[in-house]
């Protein structure tokens, strides 16, 4: 995936709940993937996460909801696919995953990651990534998906 990230700061809208589930859907069917009933469920779970949920806590609580056990290699697989078709974003640190509350919107991850309480705050910086993208590519590296965590104390926890 090449992301072109010389133009102006893109303008893109925040979704929630139910606008949030249907916007993933159609993201991922105009990238010609299947919104199935258990894709459904995963980024539903996803979603009503505040803080980044890991697979085996997505497993744990869709296994519950539906009285038999969802293993969690399906969910990666599941969060993988959210993750190449810009649904979701992945916490590296932490191997966690957060709902793309603009989906289908491709840009680079940068998040804050309070190693406190765990919560990991998005930001989109155009310039940021323009200038990861520039480093990588001064030395003859293809930059495909740049992920930039600083880890530290969130506001509350400071």
């Amino acid at each position: 995936m090449d992301h072109d990230l010389k133009d102006a700061p893109h303008a893109h809208r925040e979704h929630s709940g139910e606008n949030l589930i249907a916007a993933a859907r159609d993201a991922l069917m105009q990238a010609g993937e299947q919104w199935t009933g258990m894709r459904e469920a995963v980024f539903t779970e996803l979603a009503r996460h505040e803080r980044p949920a890991s697979a085996y806590d997505i497993a744990d609580n869709l296994s519950q909801a539906r009285g038999k056990r969802v293993a969690p290699n399906s969910i990666y697989r599941i969060l993988d696919l959210f993750v190449s078709n810009n649904l979701a974003m992945r916490v590296e640190s932490s191997n966690a995953y957060l709902a793309n509350t603009h989906p289908g919107c491709a840009h680079d991850c940068i998040f804050l990651v309070c190693d406190e309480c765990g919560e990991a705050t998005h930001i989109d910086d155009e310039q940021v990534s323009r200038t990861v993208r520039a480093l990588a590519s001064a030395r003859r590296f293809k930059p495909e998906r740049p992920v930039l965590e600083i880890r530290g104390l969130c506001q509350a926890c400071a």
